[in-house]
């Protein structure tokens, strides 16, 4: 069973009230796309066999307007003849093809009429149809990003992250006890000669602080 029953109801819809009540927005509001999206090829294709209804009414009203013309003729052609009864009789065929055309033109005015109201529908529909899709993209949106929040969350907070840190610690334990084993295997060896070199700088720089210092000392006790 559709939503709506008339174009009438679509046009009047709230689709915020619709949306509000809705258990699944995403798919009501998809519900709604879909019968519109019906509607509105309903009303074009009615729209379209009044168009030509229209059409078919006119060429039939200019095959009358021909008979009538025919008609005239014949009376024309009675009376020259001095038959006034035919003459009559033509004419009277001619009055029920213009009566016909009349009433056709009639028709066409009311077809008119209702062409318009078609046209009317299918702007308000249109006009209703572009707002439903404005709505779905939002809430399709919305939706992608509390997905997205939600899977950060996890991420963040999830086993998986817990289980990597830890992995992480026992990886950085492994680096520690490579390192502890390289320092410890280089303990006792014989200092290399640009060891020694750097510990003779190093050497110099605290000797001439030392003397810095003691000069420092000195003046204060002068």
């Amino acid at each position: 069973m559709g939503i709506f029953s008339r174009t009438r109801d679509i046009v009047a819809a709230n689709m915020t009230d619709l949306l509000d009540r809705a258990e699944d927005p995403a798919k009501m509001i998809r519900m709604i796309i879909l019968e519109m999206e019906e509607t509105l090829v309903e009303v074009r294709a009615s729209a379209a066999r009044t168009i030509a209804d229209q059409k078919e009414m006119r060429r039939h009203i200019a095959k009358l307007e021909n008979l009538q013309a025919n008609w005239t003729e014949k009376a024309e052609l009675a009376l020259s003849k001095d038959r006034e009864d035919l003459a009559k009789a033509a004419l009277i065929e001619r009055q029920k093809a213009a009566d016909m055309a009349d009433q056709l033109k009639a028709e066409i005015e009311v077809l008119d009429d209702a062409l318009q109201a078609s046209e009317a529908d299918i702007a308000k529909l249109q006009q209703k149809l572009r707002e439903a899709r404005a709505r779905q993209n939002s809430i399709m949106a919305r939706m992608e990003s509390a997905h997205n929040r939600m899977r950060l969350r996890e991420a963040y907070s999830g086993a998986r992250v817990e289980d990597a840190f830890s992995r992480f610690d026992v990886l950085e334990r492994r680096v520690d006890l490579a390192e502890g084993r390289a320092d410890a295997a280089g303990m006792g060896e014989p200092k290399s000669l640009e060891d020694q070199f750097s510990e003779l700088r190093s050497s110099d720089k605290v000797d001439a602080e030392l003397e810095a210092l003691k000069a420092r000392m000195a003046n204060k006790e002068g």
